[in-house]
């Protein structure tokens, strides 16, 4: 077996017919993992219980479940028995739930085994994954699984580096306003943002209950999918007719892109075209503006009330105060101490000013409207979706400024608007850019509830695309 190429349906399909042993595949994962701690994916590698999974499945295990056997990670913030769940922040490093997450329940009751919890941006609070509170390697933050001097995206950081480094087929992540697809499209791999309320969010430390969602993410669409019906439910499903689709660009969502993105981009889009998907410019006026007066208002100001009820049902005894105290990453550091704590939001002229006439004008006026904007998009174009480049530009340098206000501005751009709007997203891995070598992804949104329809277009995608190669190691 490939290790480089193996996909979590490829894994299960083995198992099944008893070509290869979880002890096996279970090592191997293990194995990768730690030969590749300078990556800083993992926070907790649970080789012990691990392999106690894996040989129980390989003595009397259900052959039959989807996941049955297979390796997968579960990201630091998402709840696991018996393993600690750190949510990235020093003060919850001791805290090990009783009980899992339903989302991680579901991975598990398939037959999955959990080799550890990944490494993530602190508290979610970032597309960088540059992370000062936990590392593995030398340097601090979750590395790129192509080139360790770089970003591995956030802020599921380690789940997207341990699929692009092949030391897992798949795993969970959680999405706010980019995080399952910009560091699955930095690291080469798939993904899905469910439609809000599509999972369960139970046992998740969050940001925002409006736009939280937990999200698949794996080396194919296809195995997406299987985690998708393993979490959600429903029948198999099989590649859409792309002679049937018709997908919008909007030209608002092709700006300050980088070389290398651009010609993949447009490379894309014409293969796609070859393949006679109807390919339709739109425009989407006031997206930037609506987006922007629902964004950081919403999550801000829900971050404060979600957390503490976090804390609450953690039973540590923690305040969102004695948290906030021992945040190790400056960026976020700053985030809480002036803006999540004090309840505000940056006013004009360095200003602050109160959230919660603003929290409330978003949820009340902002994403309503936001939301119409993109149901009249899809319906008066026919639209099965709406493409558009994961990230503006390829990973850039891992150090403190790469969590800058700027950049998470920048690599939110094209993913945030639909986290806003409470659409599900795909993204699917395209190219290695010309010059950088990087993985450059494209996003395909669609309307709410359309996940299955997404993804079947995605998995008809990726047979045009093909998978990337594997990262070079020397």
């Amino acid at each position: 077996m490939d290790f480089d190429q193996l996909t979590l349906t490829k894994a299960a399909d083995g198992l099944r017919a008893g070509k290869v042993t979880s002890t096996t595949l279970t090592r191997e994962a293990l194995a990768r993992a730690k030969a590749n701690a300078d990556l800083n994916a993992f926070v907790t590698l649970d080789e012990a219980g691990a392999l106690t999974a894996a040989a129980a499945f390989d003595a009397k295990g259900d052959r039959s479940k989807l996941l049955g056997g297979v390796p997968v990670v579960i990201k630091d913030n998402i709840e696991v028995a018996g393993l600690p769940c750190s949510a990235g922040t020093p003060a919850l490093k001791d805290y090990i739930p009783r009980a899992d997450a339903p989302v991680a329940a579901r991975l598990r009751a398939a037959g999955a085994i959990i080799i550890g919890k990944t490494s993530m941006h602190e508290l979610a609070f970032g597309i960088s994954g540059y992370n000062t509170a936990f590392r593995t390697g030398t340097e601090f933050g979750v590395r790129n699984a192509y080139d360790r001097a770089l970003i591995a995206g956030g802020s599921s950081s380690g789940t997207g580096a341990a699929i692009g480094a092949r030391i897992v087929a798949g795993g969970l992540g959680t999405d706010t306003g980019g995080s399952v697809r910009v560091p699955a499209a930095l690291n080469g791999c798939a993904s899905l943002r469910p439609t809000v309320g599509r999972y369960p969010q139970a046992g998740i430390a969050p940001i925002s209950h409006t736009r939280d969602t937990a999200g698949p993410m794996a080396a194919t669409i296809a195995d997406v999918e299987l985690l998708d019906r393993v979490i959600a439910g429903g029948d198999e499903i099989a590649p859409a007719d792309l002679k049937q689709v018709r997908i919008g660009i909007a030209s608002s969502m092709l700006t300050n892109l980088d070389a290398d993105t651009e010609v993949a981009f447009r490379a894309a889009i014409a293969k796609m075209m070859a393949q006679r998907i109807t390919i339709v410019e739109i425009e989407m006026p006031r997206l930037a503006e609506l987006n922007g007066q629902v964004g950081f208002p919403v999550a801000l100001y829900e971050a404060y009330d979600d957390m503490i009820a976090y804390l609450d049902h953690t039973g540590t005894g923690l305040s969102i105060e004695a948290l906030a105290k021992d945040i190790s990453s400056l960026d976020v550091k700053g985030t809480y101490d002036s803006l999540v704590i004090p309840r505000k939001l940056p006013g004009p002229d360095n200003t602050l000013i109160d959230a919660k006439p603003i929290y409330d004008a978003a949820i009340k006026i902002a994403r309503p409207a936001l939301q119409t904007l993109y149901g009249d998009t899809f319906s008066g174009n026919r639209l099965d979706a709406i493409a558009f480049p994961t990230t503006p530009r390829v990973a850039i340098a891992s150090n403190p400024d790469s969590s800058s206000p700027e950049n998470f501005g920048l690599f939110i751009q094209n993913t945030d608007p639909g986290s806003n709007a409470g659409i599900p997203g795909i993204q699917i891995p395209v190219a290695l850019g010309g010059t950088s070598q990087l993985p450059i992804g494209l996003e395909l949104d669609g309307p709410a509830g359309s996940d299955r329809h997404l993804l079947a277009i995605g998995m008809a995608l990726e047979i045009i695309f093909g998978r990337l190669p594997p990262p070079h190691r020397s």
